[in-house]
């Protein structure tokens, strides 16, 4: 068998794969179903989330062979679009110096970070901002309306502080534009004890968590969907932040859980020690 292999110029493994060309075994079938039912519903995942919801549901696959069934079944994330920056830097207002950078997180409510984004609907365009608790990547708070004044900002901010009711001390970290630099956004967190921090100027990896996330939110929800109206926007998008971002949807830095379930694991911890 070595002799003719090396007259032919073939691997003895290539040999083998070639006896068992024909051969689809049935679990075989059942794993490629399962890829593409996570591919489905998670359009933007690459191989390497998709390998970690196997494992989740306990198959027991190698990363190599989830990459090379996805890309013979044409199931690689969706390619990826630009979007529009929304930061108006150029104002008068006063600038805080960037706290963030500094900081080494031990757990959730320490920093979070804050951006806006737009939403196209049918006839118009509309804005949302967010913000996320760095550490477990959850988003916190959110508001999307069609007003991207200091108002926006403000009502994200309001709903974060109802659902965390985070003590003083916490890092509030955003880029420099005119809504998060407004009197009635710094006054309002200045009032609930938090540390104000902004990115440096034309430095784009201040605030790179919080663009991160856009992407995300653009990618898996915002360009798969076409909104109506600025009502059917909401639903949807609460829909996919609180419901499939939060819960469901696996993050990397996060051991591939979701933001709930790590935050979960975390009071278990302490409630352990």
């Amino acid at each position: 068998m070595n002799r003719l292999c090396e007259v032919t110029g073939v691997s003895r493994a290539g040999y083998y794969r070639f006896l068992r060309r024909g051969e689809v075994s049935e679990a075989d079938m059942d794993l490629r179903s399962a890829i593409q039912s996570i591919a489905l519903e998670w359009p933007a995942y690459g191989y390497r989330r998709v390998h970690a919801e196997l494992r989740r549901q306990d198959w027991l696959v190698n990363h190599k062979r989830v990459l090379r069934l996805m890309r013979a079944d044409n199931l690689l994330c969706l390619r990826r679009r630009k979007f529009i920056l929304t930061t108006d830097s150029n104002h008068e207002l006063p600038i805080y110096p960037n706290v963030a950078k500094e900081m080494v997180l031990t757990g959730i409510d320490q920093l979070w970070v804050a951006d806006i984004t737009y939403i196209r609907l049918e006839t118009e365009f509309v804005y949302l901002a967010v913000l996320l608790d760095a550490f477990s990547r959850r988003c916190v708070g959110w508001a999307l309306e069609r007003s991207l004044d200091a108002t926006l900002v403000l009502e994200a901010l309001r709903l974060a502080l109802k659902q965390r009711r985070p003590g003083p001390g916490v890092v509030h970290h955003s880029d420099r534009g005119v809504q998060y630099a407004s009197s009635d956004y710094t006054k309002e967190l200045e009032r609930h004890g938090f540390t104000i921090s902004m990115s440096r100027r034309g430095n784009v990896y201040d605030n790179a968590l919080a663009e991160a996330f856009m992407k995300t939110l653009k990618y898996e929800e915002v360009y798969r969907t076409e909104y109506r109206n600025l009502e059917e926007a909401k639903a949807s998008i609460k829909e996919f932040l609180e419901k499939v971002y939060n819960q469901k949807r696996l993050h990397s830095a996060l051991g591939y859980r979701p933001p709930q379930e790590f935050e979960q694991s975390l009071r278990g911890r302490r409630g352990a020690a």
